[in-house]
């Protein structure tokens, strides 16, 4: 039945080859159309796991508390301190432009500047609180008497290390943004918004006296768009390396650009596809359509392969195409198949991004079904070739395979033992390295970028210079109406403040109860034994109404609604999660009636989320992409020792991968986790190719160190110059200033290598030994159709 279908395909195909042709040739200048429509798209929403227990959290009560998509921007003196006229003068133009940028939430604005940064002090007159920067202070009136008084303020109203840096050198504007943008209802467009911070708020205002650091989500993700150029750039690179090679491989300029071109057109069709389906491209997700591009240029590879060697064997173009199709298009299929049910699976990943990212990769892997193993061999049969080039194949093929020959001795049964026992050793051996891998970031600052990038350096300023770091995590306390006369909830959500306190990872904390204290000591002329919280309902009634104008991201205004703020130095995933687990421990083990403790809100713990959500969702989405290649193997093999000799090898070499990830301090994020899907299915594309050789040699009747000799020679070697093909290429991303991007191209790399090594190694190893142990009862069958 399927050797049928085949023959039909074939026949229909090449029958109307040139009609085929100009369909997909006008289908491509149509998808163009549309892709050349496509822009860059980021969004802060969409990279939160739904449905998370946090991410609940942070829904629920981002109006009331810290959100987590906050703008920060440091005003740095240069030399001195930030107490002059100038420098403040710079500090309340920068608050002025922060508050008119579209997306910001113009309530949230906080700055030395800004009427919701108060002090409290006591009178002749009674109590007093007053905007440290009153209505009657301006820029012409900052004499040194208005300064002096400015900064008297800000040290009594404890915003030294928050809003002011500990050297006195810096001042915060701080900013929440909003992933709609209130002024027009549109969506925040991330990129255009960090245009505008250099446009309006850097450059303007960063002089030879002032420094301007401006760090947030915004502003790292626009940062990561501004470099997108440079994906082109190395993609360029990568296409010009790979052309070359396959050049050097068949000698032939047709065909070194009909697989660059088919996979080209089919990465066109994905562009114009997401532009219908209303997608944009997420800047942390472009590498993504060129990763499909390099499983495209794979299947090419191996069409060419087997258009030469036909050619070779003295078959005229259109035989040698139409075989090459029928050849090739099970072992493809399944290939490709398998590649877009690993991209599937991610839709399982309850995060927005993830989501839209596997919806772009399975978009191109099923176009790759028509491009390569379609278009590629039906173009081709159009190409002559002469006797000459022919016999010029057939020569430099037995001068490139003759060293298989000796890894085609991993078929005498006692070498394939001992190569499997290796096998198994390396498996062992790297499952236990990979041990402890790490979920998440592991660089402080932005991970997508290199160390010495403006924004990490403008990141690691900040945090050196003040205690409230970059990233905050937020504990909610929910209680019942009456809590703001309620002082044993006080003293709850104190205590915890105190005891996180003492948790590595933690560099301070904020709370409506320390704000309370912090009140109590003011109003005792700052005598520090007096920064305690009054036990009488009525004096706390009063306390809160003290601090009532200074309460935004702590608490609501009637506290029922507590947060407590803790202040982490970096979002490292080593330091989140200690932080949450010492969160989880102590709200397990304290309890109050009527108060609960609620994870999380914060930056932090919206990627503490992620990071739960990844690491969960890892390991079954293996086995279901496992499964998946063992259903389809079966499927086309009936034969369970094909499951088991195509899994084996990509088991080992996924778990090598893991262990590179781990050496290299690679974790695994949003960025990684569709590597790794990548390089399962490109490690499926090496066993398929290879067994569906092995296969059709053994049904020829060979034995198998001979049939395994074969299969190698007509297919290994399109193996090993793929894997090295496209490892050249990838390998010129370490040198981008993405980090991101070179951390993919170091493991892209590796993991080419590690599968292909794995495919014609283990793969005839573990085929050898299960033919040993478990005798077929009779002869391997394959369709006639496939036996070319």
């Amino acid at each position: 039945m399927l050797a049928k279908l085949i023959l039909r395909l074939e026949t229909a195909l090449f029958a109307h080859r040139r009609s085929f042709l100009l369909v997909l040739a006008g289908l491509t200048l149509l998808m163009g159309w549309f892709a050349s429509q496509l822009h860059l798209e980021a969004g802060f929403d969409k990279q939160m796991p739904q449905g998370h227990e946090f991410i609940k959290t942070f829904d629920k009560y981002r109006t009331e508390l810290f959100g987590a998509n906050r703008l920060t921007i440091a005003v740095h003196a240069r030399q001195g301190e930030v107490w002059n006229a100038a420098t403040l003068t710079q500090v309340l133009k920068v608050t002025e432009a922060v508050t008119y940028l579209p997306g910001v939430e113009r309530t949230s604005v906080t700055s030395l500047w800004t009427p919701n940064v108060f002090f409290t002090e006591i009178t002749e007159d009674g109590f007093r609180a007053e905007p440290v920067a009153g209505g009657d202070i301006v820029p012409e009136k900052l004499t040194e008497e208005v300064i002096g008084m400015m900064r008297q303020r800000a040290t009594a109203g404890g915003h030294i290390g928050t809003l002011v840096a500990r050297d006195q050198s810096s001042a915060l504007v701080t900013a929440e943004l909003s992933d709609t943008d209130p002024a027009t209802g549109q969506k925040l467009d991330y990129i255009a918004f960090n245009r505008l911070l250099e446009e309006k708020v850097r450059k303007p205002f960063e002089n030879d006296k002032v420094e301007i650091e401006v760090i947030g989500f915004a502003k790292q993700v626009g940062d990561i768009a501004d470099r997108s150029g440079e994906v082109t750039r190395f993609f360029a690179v990568a296409f010009l390396l790979t052309g070359l090679a396959v050049y050097w491989y068949c000698r032939s300029i047709r065909l070194t650009l009909l697989p660059l071109a088919c996979s080209l057109a089919s990465l066109v069709w994905q562009f114009g596809t997401l532009r219908l389906l209303g997608f944009g491209l997420d800047p942390l997700a472009i590498l993504v359509p060129f990763l499909v591009f390099a499983i495209g240029v794979s299947h090419g590879i191996q069409q060419i392969n087997y258009i030469v060697r036909e050619v070779a064997n003295g078959a005229d173009s259109m035989q040698a195409a139409r075989r090459s199709f029928t050849g090739l298009l099970i072992p493809g299929t399944l290939a490709l198949v398998t590649a877009l049910v690993s991209f599937i699976t991610l839709v399982l990943v309850p995060i927005p991004m993830i989501r839209e990212l596997a919806i772009t990769a399975a978009i191109g892997v099923t176009f790759k079904i028509v491009t390569n193993l379609m278009m590629l061999p039906v173009a081709a049969s159009y190409f002559r070739f002469n006797p000459e080039y022919a016999k010029q194949a057939l020569a430099r093929r037995e001068k490139h395979s003759g060293w298989l020959r000796v890894i085609a001795r991993i078929a005498r049964p006692r070498f394939a033992m001992a190569v499997t026992v290796v096998g198994v050793l390396v498996f062992v051996t790297a499952f236990w390295q990979s041990q402890g891998r790490h979920v998440g970031s592991l660089q402080a600052g932005a991970p997508e970028l290199r160390a010495d990038s403006r924004y990490n350096r403008d990141a690691a300023a900040i945090v050196e210079r003040f205690d409230v770091g970059l990233d905050w995590l937020t504990v909610v306390f929910e209680g019942p109406a009456d809590s703001c006369s309620r002082a044993d909830q006080f003293l709850f959500a104190d205590e915890f403040a105190w005891h996180m306190r003492g948790v590595p990872g933690v560099v301070s904390a904020d709370s409506l109860a320390g704000q309370l204290k912090l009140y109590n000591a003011g109003m005792n002329e700052g005598h520090p034994k007096l920064a305690t919280l009054t036990r009488d309902p009525h004096g706390l009634g009063s306390q809160f109404l003290g601090v009532n104008n200074r309460i935004a991201g702590l608490s609501s205004h009637d506290c029922r609604v507590q947060g407590v703020n803790l202040y982490l130095p970096d979002h490292r995933a080593t330091t989140i999660k200690g932080v949450v687990s010492a969160v989880k421990a102590y709200r397990d083990a304290n309890h109050m009636d009527g108060f609960n403790m609620r994870l999380a809100s914060g930056n932090a713990g919206v990627q503490a989320a992620t990071n739960e959500v990844l690491e969960a969702s890892e390991t079954p989405m293996m086995l279901y992409v496992y499964a998946a290649i063992l259903v389809l193997v079966f499927l086309v093999y009936r034969d369970w020792r094909a499951m088991v000799a195509c899994c084996l090898p990509l088991t080992v070499a996924t778990w090598i991968g893991y262990w590179f990830m781990k050496e290299l301090e690679i974790g695994l994020t949003v960025a990684t986790l569709p590597v790794m899907v990548l390089a399962v299915g490109i490690g499926v594309d090496y066993a398929f190719y290879i067994y569906n050789r092995l296969q059709v040699q053994l049904s020829h009747g060979l034995a198998f160190t001979q049939a395994l000799e074969k299969a190698l020679a007509e297919t290994g070697l399109a193996t090993v110059f793929t894997a090295i093909t496209l490892s050249v290429g990838v390998a010129t991303w370490t040198f981008s200033s993405l980090k991101f991007q070179a951390d993919m191209g170091a493991l892209l790399t590796f993991m080419f290598l590690v599968n292909m090594v794995m495919a014609i190694t283990l793969l005839p190893a573990f085929a050898v030994v299960l033919e040993s142990l478990f005798p077929r009862s009779g002869p391997v069958r394959m369709p006639a159709i496939l036996q070319h």
